[in-house]
Order: C-alpha cells, then structure tokens, then sequence
C-alpha cells in the first residue's frame, strides 16, 4: 500500500462569490435560514448542482448548516465577506487618491488656462 498525502484544497471568500449561483443563494439567505429544498426550487439546475455550491459556501464559513427535524436549514454567516471588503478597500482607497490627484492636477491647469486667457 501506498502512502500518499492526502491534501485538501482549502477554500476562501473569494471562491466563493466567484460564482453568481452562489452570489444568488447568499442573496437568498442573507436575512433568513432556507432549508435546503426551498434554495434548490429557485434554481434551474439539479439538485445536486445546488448542494455542491451549498457545500463551498459551507467549506468557506459563508454558510453553517443546522438541522431542525427531518430539515436542513441554511444559515449564512455574512462576516465572512468581511475579507473581501477589507481586500476591495485598500484599491478604493489607492483609486480614490489617484483621483483626487488628477482632480487638483486638473483644477490646477484650468486655473492658469484661465490667468493666460486672461493676459491675451
């Protein structure tokens, strides 16, 4: 017998709302727990496809399963996106100095454009 390691590819945020299905079963879920047959109804696509999307939002922390009865419910744990906000503000942040910067840069121009129409 062969020892192999076995790895895990560990999933983020990231892949998470990569995919716009599951962008759409957060969407759902964002403000009340689904079971599991209601978020499948919305969908166009097999059952099994939408517990696979369940089961990377589950692996990301986006999504915590509980079970009530015979039903399982969605729950989601929106602070997840948290990592990804913290990710986008820091290129907010860089975009909006550029910004800025050619703002006064062009403030600066039509000012003397304006001194120089001014002498003629």
């Amino acid at each position: 017998m062969c020892n192999q390691k076995v790895t895990f590819m560990r999933r983020d945020t990231f892949q998470a709302i990569a995919d716009p299905t599951r962008r759409e079963i957060l969407s759902m879920i964002a403000y009340r727990s689904l079971n599991v047959n209601s978020v499948t109804e919305h969908f166009d696509v097999s059952r099994t496809a939408i517990y696979k999307h369940i089961k990377i939002l589950t692996e990301c922390g986006l999504i915590v399963m509980k079970q009530e009865g015979r039903e399982r419910y969605c729950e989601a744990h929106m602070e997840k996106l948290n990592e990804v906000s913290d990710w986008v503000d820091q290129y907010r942040k860089f975009w909006t100095e550029k910004l800025d910067s050619l703002e006064n840069y062009l403030a600066e121009l039509q000012t003397k454009n304006k001194k120089d129409g001014t002498k003629k």
